[in-house]
């Protein structure tokens, strides 16, 4: 129902809402600046550390560290895990020493302990393979090897050498894909 006012309520409300105006047109809304784009704080942080990290290095290096450093990323992992891993920031849920086994003795080994992790629902291990000190004149055969086998495995996500307080170029870190409850891979 609209009702109809007569001229002077019509005037007396016009000269009521003089001032008024409409929500959206706000003088201080149109000056405000537009906000700053975000910036990635944890990641330029986690940068920087691994910059720092690769300045600080040993000043008198182990001549047996000087042996390149396993690594392998698979697709598809996220940049954030793989520095995480690297850092030996996972907890290390089970771990392998592979010292004094041969080369069957070795790869049995690899895949029992990598399918008991699965099943477990561990996530990430640390495999000590050794330096290679006590192969005659050939390097670490067993670090070549396990390289080679943890490429071909379907649950494996990444590995990386390990940080030195871990076992260094004797040791990797394994980041092991996720399974569902009840489903093997």
């Amino acid at each position: 129902m609209q009702r109809d006012l007569n001229p002077e309520d019509r005037a007396a409300f016009t000269e009521a809402m003089r001032d008024v105006r409409p929500r959206g047109e706000s003088p201080r809304q149109s000056q405000r600046p537009p906000p700053p784009a975000p910036r990635p704080r944890l990641r330029e942080a986690d940068d920087a550390a691994v910059i720092e990290e690769l300045h600080r290095g040993p000043l008198d290096a182990d001549p047996a560290e000087a042996v390149d450093a396993l690594t392998f990323r698979a697709a598809g992992l996220q940049d954030a895990a793989w520095r995480r891993l690297r850092r030996g920031s996972y907890r290390i849920g089970a771990e392998l020493d592979l010292h004094g086994l041969n080369r069957q003795r070795a790869q049995r080994a690899v895949a029992l302990f990598l399918t008991d992790c699965q099943l477990h629902g561990v996530r990430c291990v640390r495999i000590v393979h050794g330096k290679g000190l006590g192969s005659p004149n050939s390097g670490p055969v067993i670090k070549t090897l396990l390289d080679g086998w943890l490429r071909r495995r379907r649950d494996v996500l990444a590995f990386c050498s390990a940080r030195p307080h871990d076992g260094g170029t004797g040791a990797a870190y394994v980041l092991l894909r996720a399974t569902d409850r009840g489903q093997r891979r």
